[in-house]
């Protein structure tokens, strides 16, 4: 028979399993990080809300405002981006919106995804080694540790499709008058075009900063984490997977692979 003092040790450890500072729930009460939710809706952005979320801090207005430019910037790139073809490829299969998401989201990984990440890690390397040195200096060296550990392609820099990513442009553009207006440093916006000045001594040729380089720049200018930029990835392309596997679901279609069927393929074995 469980005592008294017993039904309390194990409601302790039911609570103690779990622990958060991020929300706070009970009977009529929802708090985030403090706040009451009836206090937060209608009164802050989402991207307010994403940076409160994930941070022990708030932003001003203006650093929500770039949050958010970032976040608009990378919902979509068409349905010949892989994740948006499988939401689409999904939902003719017969999945669910929840379910086609989910398939897209889990492709959203170090080669198509991880880009900003990686490109942000890397300029928080040059950022460290140019406590010592020029940031030109600084930046030579984590790109030869870089390639010489990854390989020649620099997460961030160049586009298969855009020989100048127009959302690289805008997005610097916003980072330019933060900057100037105090909001952010410039350090990033600095790293980022060093490391293109860079590229482009050792290719020959121009290779500018892409979405991926642009959207790091942001996130490492609010002080976000490189991990947390992968993740900030994932929810803003999520819109644009949502949108296409919504818009599938209404055109219809069974079982659309990624070509159609009589394009064929090559065939390459015996």
């Amino acid at each position: 028979m469980t005592t008294g003092a017993e039904s309390k040790d194990w409601l302790a450890r039911a609570k103690d399993w779990w622990s958060t500072k991020i929300i706070d729930i009970r009977p009529g009460i929802i708090r985030v990080k403090g706040k009451p939710i009836e206090d937060l809706i209608g009164n802050i952005s989402y991207a307010h809300m994403v940076w409160l979320m994930c941070r022990d801090d708030e932003p001003s207005p203006a650093q929500a405002r770039l949050l958010e430019a970032a976040l608009v910037s990378a919902v979509d790139h068409g349905p010949q981006a892989p994740s948006i073809a499988i939401s689409r490829m999904a939902v003719t299969c017969g999945l669910p919106l929840n379910g086609a998401m989910a398939s897209a989201i889990n492709v959203l990984d170090d080669v198509h995804g991880g880009a900003g990440e990686q490109c942000l890690a890397l300029f928080e390397c040059i950022r460290s080694y140019a406590a010592s040195k020029s940031v030109s200096d600084a930046t030579e060296q984590a790109l030869d540790e870089y390639s010489n550990t990854h390989g020649k392609i620099i997460p961030g820099y160049g586009h298969r499709f855009h020989p100048v990513d127009p959302r690289a442009v805008r997005l610097l553009a916003l980072i330019d008058e933060a900057a100037d207006a105090g909001v952010v440093t410039g350090h990033y916006a600095e790293i980022g075009r060093q490391v293109e000045t860079s590229l482009g001594k050792r290719s020959g040729r121009h290779i500018p900063m892409n979405i991926d380089g642009a959207t790091a720049v942001v996130y490492g200018e609010l002080g976000f984490e490189p991990e947390l930029a992968r993740g900030l990835f994932i929810l803003s392309r999520s819109v644009g997977i949502l949108a296409h596997a919504w818009e599938q679901k209404q055109q219809g279609g069974r079982i659309k692979g990624p070509m159609p069927p009589d394009m064929g393929y090559r065939y390459t074995g015996k």
